[in-house]
């Protein structure tokens, strides 16, 4: 009875008020924010001390187009910040935008460098459209401006399109004349390949010679460039004139038509040669208006 007693009369200890706790808590944050403004504080003060400031940019890359000091001294007046707060996404855009600069990658090197390594665009020929002055397309297919001037002497063959281009139009002409280039050889450099709004492509060779290649796959134009070179010698053989003109549009052959050699009638439209034969031309004078010989024009 006596325990039982005992137990009834023990009150548990008063509850802490709701609005005491609520005073703690937010003493607590206030402590917090306090410290944190403070770290902030000493954190941003630290980081504008001139041992941060940026003494040196090291630049790297195989530079051809530019030189490094020509880079540093147009560079580094536009560059903003110090070690710990330059934006180095900005820094990047601003190298990126020196002429001839394909690409930037720049990163920090402690306490106050800046090491950037430099990309150049690497020209593979000139680029012309309708809407705009000539450009030049580097050797990844993607057009850029450059001072035309510089590469004057390089004798880079020209790429036509007749719009401006979207991503990956570029790269499929530059294709294109990286295929024909072995397979066009024999008979010349090429000069210029052009590409028609109906997607016909031609070319025209170092030596004038003009090639209507027609439409169809890469793979397709290349098949039949290559039976054109490939049955040219059998008529060069006879008739070693210089190649003026081809047209290799027909389904069944090609026409060809050779400096220096003139077999048509007034009016008569060239033939075809169909594939592999090659047609042996009449000379002028001997031919009757019913022929359909070779034909050649000057």
């Amino acid at each position: 009875m006596q325990a039982a007693a005992a137990l009834n009369s023990y009150s548990a200890p008063d509850e802490t008020p709701q609005d005491v706790l609520w005073m703690n808590a937010a003493a607590s944050a206030l402590l917090v924010v306090a410290i944190g403004l403070l770290l902030a504080a000493g954190i941003t003060k630290l980081t504008r001390l001139p041992y941060f400031n940026l003494q040196k940019v090291q630049l790297e890359g195989d530079l051809q187009r530019n030189n490094v000091a020509t880079v540093r001294a147009n560079i580094v007046p536009r560059m903003h910040g110090g070690f710990f707060n330059v934006n180095l996404h900005r820094s990047r855009e601003v190298f990126e935008s020196v002429p001839w600069v394909r690409k930037a990658v720049v990163r920090r090197v402690w306490p106050n460098e800046l090491r950037v390594v430099l990309e150049e665009h690497r020209p593979a020929a000139y680029w012309h459209h309708d809407d705009s002055e000539d450009q030049l397309v580097n050797t990844y297919g993607e057009v850029f401006d450059a001072n035309l001037g510089d590469v004057e002497d390089e004798h880079l063959p020209t790429l036509e399109a007749p719009r401006t281009p979207t991503a990956g139009d570029a790269q499929a002409v530059l294709d294109m004349l990286q295929r024909l280039k072995p397979v066009l050889a024999p008979l010349g450099e090429i000069d210029t390949l052009k590409l028609t709004e109906r997607g016909s492509w031609s070319v025209e060779l170092d030596n004038d010679a003009t090639i209507e290649l027609g439409r169809g796959s890469l793979e397709e134009v290349l098949a039949r460039t290559d039976r054109f070179v490939r049955t040219l010698p059998e008529l060069k053989r006879q008739y070693p004139a210089p190649l003026a003109h081809a047209d290799l549009r027909y389904p069944e052959g090609y026409a060809v038509k050779l400096r220096g050699l003139t077999t048509l009638q007034d009016g008569q439209k060239p033939p075809v040669i169909k594939k592999p034969v090659v047609a042996k031309p009449v000379a002028a004078h001997n031919a009757p208006a019913s022929n359909k010989p070779l034909s050649s024009t000057r």
